[in-house]
C-alpha cells in the first residue's frame, strides 16, 4: 500500500515560451507556464470562467526538448509533482512559490511554426488530440 503520493496532472495552454538555463553541475533545467481555465456556473446561474497558472519545471533531456518544441499557446498535458520554494530577499522579506516538477509533458496541439505532429516527450504514452490522458 502506498502511504504517501504526490502527483499533478494538468492540461492547460503554454502561457509564455520555454526559458532554459544550466545548472552548475551541466543538467539543463527548463521553465514554462501553463494557463488552465476552469468553467462553473454560480448558484444564481452565471457563468464564470478562472484561469489558474502552474510553473512548471523540467530537468535533463526532458528540459532540452522541452526548450525545443514547446511553444507559447499551445495545448499540453504536464504530469510530475509538486514542490514548493521558499526565499528571502535582500530587504528580508520572506517569498514562496510552487512549482509543477515535470516528469511528462505531451502535446495536445502543433508546436506554433513547426511541421512536429502530437508527440509524446518524457514519459507517458502518445495520446490523440482531444483525448483526456487518464
Amino acid at each position: 500500500m502506498v502511504s504517501f503520493l504526490n502527483k499533478v496532472m494538468i492540461i492547460g495552454n503554454v502561457g509564455r515560451d520555454p526559458e532554459m538555463s544550466y545548472m552548475p553541475s551541466g543538467d539543463a533545467v527548463t521553465k514554462f507556464s501553463v494557463a488552465v481555465n476552469r468553467i462553473y456556473n454560480t448558484q444564481d446561474g452565471q457563468r464564470k470562467e478562472e484561469t489558474e497558472w502552474f510553473n512548471v519545471v523540467a530537468w535533463k533531456k526532458l528540459a532540452e526538448l522541452c526548450d525545443n518544441y514547446v511553444t507559447k499557446g499551445q495545448k499540453v498535458y504536464v504530469e510530475g509533482r509538486f514542490q514548493s520554494r521558499s526565499w528571502q530577499s535582500p530587504d528580508g522579506q520572506k517569498h514562496k512559490a510552487f512549482d509543477v516538477v515535470a516528469n511528462t509533458v505531451i502535446f495536445l496541439s502543433k508546436p506554433k511554426g513547426t511541421a512536429v505532429e502530437e508527440e509524446t516527450i518524457g514519459g507517458g504514452e502518445e495520446i490523440e488530440p482531444g483525448e483526456i490522458p487518464f
